[in-house]
């Protein structure tokens, strides 16, 4: 069994920030030492007072997307573009990815059913990479063919998340129709935005009855499901009818916390944290974690913000503001092997570097050193 030692790190434990060494053996943490344990080791490494951290847990990112379509006609073969997500997701400190891959047909976001199905095939076959990956079905619950095709994909396996999903001009996210419009319009006149919207638009009935079975189907197979973009309480309720676990990207404050009341997770993006708010005016990230709403952070459309989120002073301990991106999102999907700096937890860790900025010196998948900046 090899033995690794992290020496003179300011190791984030759930609890504290605390000076010493770690002691990896194979692949799980074995100890956590204010001194040099002095053991032999067959590798060692010097933090220099450094970060170490858990590394962190993305129940959803959907960067997959653009590292396939780097520009809307310029396509990348999927194992080339899966490749490339793994290694940028690893230098932004992701070491379990959940790729959030949306089940609909969008041709303005290069989004299809055809794609999703050769991502989900893709991604569960995948043996080569550095990193953690896990396939997260978002269901466009307003398209019947898109629920059926989520329906196929739990039934081949792979699928670690399903969120349900209902992107209609009139709701949600889109309660403004003009923003539908300035969302989904090409600009070009090939692209008939009011016909797609009319092959959305569908009977209160009809999505109960097609979300009933989405997470009765996910049940049975033990998949966690996801809200998306939960408006008011009326929906959070009817959501948790139906057995959800997490609001992802609560729409509202009075969503989120009624979300919270029910015993539901609540996620939203770290972006939303970095910047300051929402791109689309809805909850914005710190006043939920200010009013005790915030459970997790998710990279969204930006790995890199993460990590930075991590680091926004919110007034709030360092411990709490990692574990929304580290144990509380792994125990939200089930994963309690990871997310966390204890002994007998599996040795996924980053050396992180603050000045000027956040940034990944070094990435360990249990406990194996995949990513390095330099030589030391």
């Amino acid at each position: 069994m090899t033995r690794t030692i992290v020496e003179n790190a300011r190791i984030v434990t759930p609890t504290a920030v605390e000076r010493g060494c770690l002691v990896v053996e194979g692949n799980d943490i074995a100890a956590i030492s204010p001194d040099d344990p002095q053991v032999e080791a067959s590798k060692r490494v010097d933090a220099g007072g450094k970060y170490l951290l858990p590394g962190l847990v993305d129940l959803h990112g959907d960067d997959i997307e653009r590292h396939v379509f780097p520009r809307s006609e310029a396509r990348v073969p999927t194992s080339a573009a899966l490749e490339t997500c793994d290694r940028a997701n690893l230098a932004a400190g992701i070491t379990t990815k959940f790729h959030a891959v949306a089940f609909e047909e969008t041709p303005t976001e290069n989004r299809s059913l055809h794609l999703a199905r050769e991502l989900h095939q893709e991604i569960a076959a995948a043996e080569s990479l550095l990193g953690r990956h896990h396939f997260h079905a978002r269901c466009e619950v307003s398209d019947p063919d898109c629920v059926d095709a989520v329906t196929d994909a739990i039934a081949d396996d792979g699928v670690s998340l399903v969120s349900l999903m209902n992107h209609v001009p009139g709701d949600g996210q889109f309660d403004d129709v003009d923003e539908f419009e300035r969302r989904y319009a090409d600009g070009s006149g090939d692209w008939n935005v009011q016909s797609f919207a009319d092959h959305r638009d569908c009977d209160e009935s009809v999505l109960r009855e097609r979300t009933g079975r989405l997470t009765k189907r996910a049940a049975d197979a033990g998949i966690p499901v996801a809200s998306h973009d939960d408006d008011c309480p009326a929906t959070v309720d009817r959501m948790s009818r139906h057995s959800v676990a997490i609001s992802e990207f609560p729409v509202t404050m009075a969503a989120a916390e009624r979300a919270t009341e029910l015993g539901l997770v609540t996620a939203m993006g770290a972006p939303n944290l970095v910047r300051g708010g929402s791109l689309w005016g809805n909850l914005d990230a710190r006043a939920a974690a200010e009013n005790g709403v915030l459970d997790v952070l998710c990279s969204d459309y930006h790995p890199k913000s993460l990590l930075e989120a991590v680091f926004v002073d919110t007034g709030e301990p360092l411990p709490e503001r990692v574990s929304r991106a580290t144990s509380a999102p792994a125990d939200a999907v089930g994963l309690n092997d990871r997310g966390r700096i204890v002994p007998g937890a599996r040795a996924d860790l980053l050396l992180v570097d603050t000045d000027p900025r956040p940034t990944v010196s070094h990435a360990f998948v249990d406990g194996q050193e995949v990513y390095r900046v330099g030589s030391s």
